[in-house]
């Protein structure tokens, strides 16, 4: 296939190197140029940064840019591209805002924590793809064949859904890493020390219901040692850590009740 790609971070980065393996990437389109053409230097493609520059001999044109900066770029494409299948990247971004510019748009959302100092294993990652019709489902699904080996057609509705539990599993877990990293920093304790347990944290997550796996103070409801860990955080002054410790302890605890 004949790619091009319009944005050149994380996502756009991971997935132009990616196709490139299999497909012809032709251009990069970024407002920032020297963002466009470092990636478009990897992936041997042409770098632009204006709609009007864009060759539009393509068989897909792959929007990886911010969810709020998507329907701006529709609204810049809508004059163009009328045979050329357009998606987005994006998980919480509803596939009608691609719809009523295109006929010929789809989703194609890797489910995936994109950094640039790390490769993807992408065999591993799951793909979720969307389309308005039945022939660009096939197309995706054979692009995102090729990728992964986990490849599913849910709607927008189920993507979000997912998204939103990334958040939880993903973002606030990493926070959770950034928080424990500023306590034992702050007493000048190596945050290497924590690795086995959040490794075990993890693949515990992964092979049981987590909430069977819950441990803790919280869980136990040993509340002199809750009182002691507040009391801790609050001689540093980090009200956010305090609030943070309470709440996350109260939730847990109202889950073991609930069970």
């Amino acid at each position: 296939m004949r790619i091009s790609f319009i944005g050149s971070g994380r996502v756009a980065t991971h997935l132009a190197q990616a196709f490139a393996q299999q497909h012809d990437i032709v251009q990069i389109m970024s407002p920032n140029f020297a963002n466009a053409q470092k990636l478009a230097n990897l992936v041997a493609a042409q770098a632009i940064n204006h709609v009007e520059q864009m060759n539009y001999e393509i068989d897909l044109c792959v929007i990886a840019v911010s969810d709020q900066a998507i329907s701006t770029c529709m609204q810049q494409l809508s004059p163009y591209l009328k045979n050329t299948l357009v998606v987005h990247t994006s998980g919480s971004t509803h596939l009608h805002v691609l719809a009523k510019y295109y006929e010929n748009v789809g989703v194609f959302y890797p489910l995936q924590t994109f950094s640039f100092e790390r490769q993807i294993d992408w065999d591993n990652t799951p793909l979720f793809i969307e389309a308005a019709q039945s022939e660009q489902s096939e197309v995706l699904r054979e692009l995102a064949n090729s990728l992964s080996n986990s490849v599913y057609q849910y709607s927008s509705e189920q993507r979000l859904s997912l998204h939103l539990a990334a958040v939880f599993a993903c973002n606030f877990s990493n926070y959770c890493y950034d928080m424990a990293k500023q306590i034992v920093d702050a007493q000048q304790v190596d945050f290497n020390l924590l690795f086995p347990l959040m490794l075990e944290t993890a693949h515990k997550a992964t092979q049981y219901d987590p909430q069977m796996v819950q441990t803790g103070p919280a869980m136990r409801g040993d509340q002199n040692i809750l009182n002691m860990h507040q009391g801790l955080l609050a001689d540093t002054k980090r009200d956010d850590l305090v609030q943070v410790y309470r709440l996350l302890s109260e939730q847990i605890m109202q889950r073991q009740v609930k069970s």
